[in-house]
């Protein structure tokens, strides 16, 4: 796989976690900055560093889950293994623009 090949999937990864929304929160998990890592791998598996705006988030499960589902309904994408962290903890300076926007931070 080329790098080439590997950034145009890295790039609709990115396109489907804008589709995935913490329940509590009106702004996807990419835009919200709880993405750390994407790393596409020659077997057509991703791995994936998210963490949560909380470790105690009571939609966790939910959250991991849909990640997983949609990254792995990506064309070329075989399996995606999601690493749940929290270092470095998560803060709303991790935010695009539009999220702080959005949220009324700015």
């Amino acid at each position: 796989m080329t790098q080439e090949e590997k950034t145009d999937i890295e790039e609709r990864i990115v396109d489907v976690l804008k589709t995935v929304f913490d329940p509590e929160i009106p702004v996807n998990v990419w835009d919200l900055g709880m993405i750390y890592k994407i790393e596409v791998n020659e077997d057509k598996t991703v791995d994936i560093d998210m963490t949560l705006t909380a470790p105690n988030c009571p939609a966790a499960d939910y959250i991991v889950s849909d990640v997983k589902t949609k990254v792995e309904s990506v064309e070329d994408i075989e399996a995606a293994n999601i690493n749940l962290v929290f270092e470095p903890v998560w803060d709303y300076s991790m935010m695009s623009e539009e999220a702080r926007v959005e949220l009324g931070f700015d």
